[in-house]
């Protein structure tokens, strides 16, 4: 199998465990099989060293403008996607590296950048249960859950609050390599996961990626 290219959003006032889950398991599974089946990389808008929300000090891999090709996007939530609905690079790049990913996978609040771009007009999402309302507004075109872990509309995947990018990220390495790949991550993890999807059927309405 070709490595894929595991590309993070990165922004001020993200999350920690949002984007640090998602890159500490597709490490492990890179690191555990031979085949090295991820390539996992931070992006932000530059190279300059950005602080989460509680002030961990993130060094991005790559810009927007010079980052790999992403198979899968991971965008990740926290305080900080406010600011970033008003970032037009990281808004761009969503919707240009979107067209071309495999997947695109928004964990907490990072579904509200998502509904931002139109890339959630006519799917079933989820987000953290404190921004249910909001994605709401941002989507109206979209079904709003708050009952499931994550969504899976084919190539867009929405999780809810924090912890809930764990248990999506195991699935994406299930979808994407089976099941066997990702339970052996989560027993390197000593994390309690069984294959089990949380899929709710898409109502038939086109969004911007004709999805």
């Amino acid at each position: 199998m070709t490595q894929k290219n595991i590309a993070i959003l990165m922004f001020n006032d993200v999350e920690i465990l949002d984007f640090a889950a998602p890159y500490e398991i597709f490490s492990i599974t890179s690191e555990i099989n031979e085949d090295k089946p991820f390539n996992v990389y931070l992006v932000a808008e530059t190279l300059n060293s950005l602080q989460s929300h509680n002030g961990l000090s993130i060094n991005p891999d790559f810009t927007l403008l010079d980052s790999p090709v992403p198979d899968v996007i991971f965008i990740p939530g926290g305080i900080g996607t406010k600011a970033a609905m008003n970032q037009l690079q990281i808004l761009a790049w969503i919707q240009s590296k979107g067209h071309h990913a495999d997947l695109i996978v928004s964990v907490c609040t990072g579904a509200l950048l998502l509904a931002k771009v139109g890339l959630l007009d006519g799917l079933v999402a989820t987000t953290h249960h404190q921004a249910l309302e909001q994605l709401k507004v941002l989507a109206p075109q979209t079904t709003i859950v708050d009952n499931q872990r994550y969504v899976d509309n084919g190539k867009i995947i929405t999780a809810a609050g924090i912890s809930a990018g764990i248990d999506v990220s195991l699935y994406v390495i299930a979808k994407l390599l089976g099941d066997d790949k990702a339970l052996k991550t989560a027993q390197y993890m000593e994390y309690d996961w069984k294959p089990k999807a949380k899929i709710t059927p898409t109502p038939k309405i086109s969004n911007s990626l004709g999805l």
